[in-house]
């Protein structure tokens, strides 16, 4: 059997392997009504969690004010701070900080998918993004990145001031 015998095998394997999973994606497939309610049940689970850790971010660093975040960008809270810095002879500058955590209005891909930008002195220093199927979710590797993407912005944050 010469490669391209063995190449076109290997091409109809993996077209059959595809239809078998799309089949079994099927067969164990949700209802648009009820991939609705996963993601509404996931998202308030994850926006408790992330108001909490923004919450308990601004214990540490004084001066922050906290925001709920809702809407079509998505549910969940942010923190943001203004500070002016003297440079000498009456210049000064302005210098912005903010951590946003979302977890994005649901959509017909059918993921949960959360995001996080996190801005340290006019610098973007952390955007991160993560989804996972809806029928596939682990809310614990979800809360886990929620308390580390804190954890990160807090280290970053920290060590530029």
């Amino acid at each position: 059997m010469d490669f391209d015998q063995k190449l076109q095998k290997a091409i109809d394997r993996g077209l059959r392997r595809g239809e078998d999973e799309a089949l079994a994606e099927a067969a164990r497939g949700l209802s648009e009504e009820e991939y609705r309610s996963l993601h509404s049940r996931y998202r308030l689970q994850m926006c408790e969690h992330i108001e909490a850790c923004v919450r308990r971010l601004l214990h540490h660093f004084p001066g922050f004010e906290f925001e709920t975040i809702y809407g079509e960008r998505g549910w969940g809270a942010a923190c943001k701070r203004d500070d002016v810095r003297m440079l000498g002879r009456g210049r000064r500058t302005n210098l912005y900080s903010r951590l946003e955590l979302t977890v994005r209005p649901y959509s017909s891909l059918h993921v949960l998918e959360l995001n996080a930008k996190g801005t340290v002195h006019n610098r973007e220093l952390l955007a991160r993004q993560h989804y996972q199927p809806l029928n596939a979710v682990d809310p614990t590797a979800f809360l886990e990145l929620i308390d580390a993407w804190v954890l990160d912005f807090a280290e970053l944050y920290s060590s530029k001031t």
